[in-house]
């Protein structure tokens, strides 16, 4: 199964593949695009192409994005609202289901505490995903959130098959 990790942004939106067969789990590719225009509506546009370029690309079978926290700064916050809002979008019109999952949920499952800072997450994607070089720490994030969705999907498939079985 290849899984798309995304933590989006208006300026920087992550973007990590992993390959999970079983137990294993396998860098693909990762990476950082970066939309470009003044306009709100054309940097959403300019995010909604060049996401849309990368999801062809690497084909992910599953996909994952951070949920939005609220800032101190509610119009920023807005903002990210709307670029996650387009990240969205992208997996969906390829017909994938996308998952969700909160900043901390993210950091605990990949570094095992849920307040981890940014070089501990950059630390144990390294570990986890050897050999893999991240091209910038929101590529980093989106590795985390392939780690933690491929994680969650194997635990609710263990899950499902035990219901099935009972």
């Amino acid at each position: 199964m290849r899984v798309m990790g995304i933590d989006p942004g208006l300026r920087n939106c992550g973007w990590g593949v992993i390959e999970v067969d079983g137990p294993r789990q396998r860098h693909v590719a990762n990476g950082t695009v970066r939309p470009e225009g003044k306009a709100m509506g054309d940097r959403l546009l300019s995010l909604h192409q060049l996401l849309s370029a990368v999801f062809a690309a690497m084909a992910p079978d599953a996909c994952a994005v951070e949920q939005t926290f609220v800032n101190r700064d509610g119009a920023g916050t807005l903002k990210l609202g709307q670029a996650r809002g387009v990240v969205m979008l992208v997996p969906a019109q390829a017909g994938l289901t996308v998952g969700e999952y909160a900043p901390n949920a993210v950091k605990k499952a990949v570094v095992g505490v849920g307040h981890a800072h940014k070089n501990q997450i950059l630390h144990m994607v390294k570990m986890q995903l050897p050999g893999c070089d991240p091209h910038s720490p929101d590529a980093a994030d989106a590795l985390a959130i392939a780690l933690c969705h491929a994680a969650h999907v194997q635990t609710s498939g263990r899950l499902a098959a035990a219901v099935a079985r009972a």
